[in-house]
């Protein structure tokens, strides 16, 4: 039989000491960076609240780099994830909802007034009225003919109660034009459009800093110009209620 001496201050060792090692366990060096992450998440949220879109989709992407995500992962949950916007989604949203009620309002008052030459559709751009050149313009004119003005004195207010830019675009079919007055079909197209524009200013008060004019001759047809009645398609001016989208790039 061994005698076991015990020294003092000497703490004897046994196997439990190497599972247990002094310290925090190892796990919390993990949590804790977890949450710092985290953190910092939200502080980015909250800093970049004020920032475009643009600028706040640039740094989540490093952010993203920063966490070890890759694109084209799965997350956990279906749908659309905080950076691809849907807060912005929700505005996108609401927007086609007031342009889609601004159109069932235009469209009410041309079946009241029984307006044949006049269509409102949605386009890449936002909410289109356009008129026929009938509607306005005698062939070859740029001067607004009399029942023109009664047209527009309906869909005026309509456009003066909305906030958001608006681009009056004229157009002409293929069909070249050589006068005195209009060498192109480019001059046709700018002076009817800025006719519209100035009616629109000088009568009903819309504020010329949300009205533009654009000329586009015979290069932004609707349907080919391959006949008669598809010629007279293209022969119009385009009221445009722009989008976000189409108001971004508009001059400030």
């Amino acid at each position: 039989m061994k005698a076991v001496i015990a020294l003092p201050g000497v703490r004897r060792r046994n196997s439990a000491d190497n599972d247990n090692p002094p310290g925090a366990p190892l796990w919390m060096t993990t949590y804790g960076d977890l949450i710092t992450q985290i953190l910092i998440f939200f502080v980015l949220l909250f800093a970049l609240s004020n920032l475009d879109a643009k600028k706040f989709e640039m740094a989540m992407g490093s952010l993203r780099g920063s966490l070890g995500i890759l694109d084209g992962g799965r997350s956990l949950v279906e749908g659309s994830f905080v950076e691809e916007g849907l807060v912005g989604e929700n505005l996108f949203a609401g927007e086609d909802r007031e342009l889609n009620e601004l159109r069932n309002t235009i469209l009410q008052v041309i079946k009241e007034n029984d307006f044949q030459s006049i269509r409102v559709e949605m386009d890449e751009r936002g909410l289109a009225v356009r008129f026929m050149e009938g509607a306005l313009f005698d062939s070859g004119k740029a001067n607004l003919k009399e029942d023109a003005r009664q047209v527009l004195d309906k869909i005026a207010p309509i456009l003066k109660k909305i906030n958001r830019p608006i681009r009056v675009e004229g157009h002409t079919d293929d069909v070249p034009i050589h006068t005195k007055e209009f060498p192109s079909n480019w001059e046709l197209s700018t002076a009817r459009a800025v006719n519209v524009l100035k009616y629109l200013i000088e009568k009903h008060n819309i504020p010329p800093r949300m009205i533009s004019a654009a000329g586009y001759g015979e290069y932004h047809p609707v349907v080919p110009n391959d006949s008669e009645e598809n010629r007279a398609l293209n022969r119009r001016v385009d009221i445009i209620i722009l989008d976000s989208s189409s108001e971004s790039q508009e001059p400030r």
